[in-house]
């Protein structure tokens, strides 16, 4: 954990992602639904909570996969129009989530996607802060991620004690 103390970093590492067991596990069944044991097998496909599959990962019983909020279909519609792409319901901690995952998946493209959604994403909070239409525009809202909430509180302001 990067902040020990920040609310959003703990949230961010409470995602589930996706994980496999690579050997067999006792006292963990409780994560395999299908087995009534107190024993995951290897092979064992089972979605944890982002800081303890990490745990899991460094010991090298687990292997992480990509998180479904990262799959194709959302590079996809990242690529095509970012701003309108509902990252809050696919993963309320997009790029947090993501700046962690990334070197445990070993997927180098994730960074790009963060970088591609933040750049489009920002410059619509930007001009959404900077004009009325912020107000009447609460579908957009609903879009935006936890991290992208708080840029546009703290655009909003600066923006509102630089009139001042």
């Amino acid at each position: 954990m990067a902040n020990y103390y920040d609310i959003y970093d703990i949230l961010a590492e409470d995602e589930l992602v996706p994980a496999i067991f690579r050997e067999a596990t006792n006292g963990v069944g409780l994560f395999d639904s299908t087995d009534d044991t107190n024993k995951v097998e290897p092979g064992s496909k089972v979605e944890l909570t982002f800081w303890f599959a990490r745990e899991l990962h460094l010991r090298q019983a687990v292997s992480v996969n990509v998180p479904p909020c990262f799959n194709k279909r959302t590079r996809k519609e990242i690529d095509a129009d970012a701003a309108h792409v509902d990252l809050r319901n696919r993963c309320p901690h997009f790029y947090e989530l993501g700046y962690k995952i990334a070197p445990l998946v070993g997927d180098k493209t994730i960074g790009l996607v963060l970088l591609i959604a933040f750049r489009t994403r920002y410059k619509e909070v930007l001009i959404k802060a900077h004009t009325a239409a912020f107000e009447v525009a609460p579908k957009f809202l609903s879009l935006l991620t936890e991290e992208e909430v708080k840029c546009k509180n703290f655009e909003l302001v600066c923006f509102h004690s630089s009139l001042i």
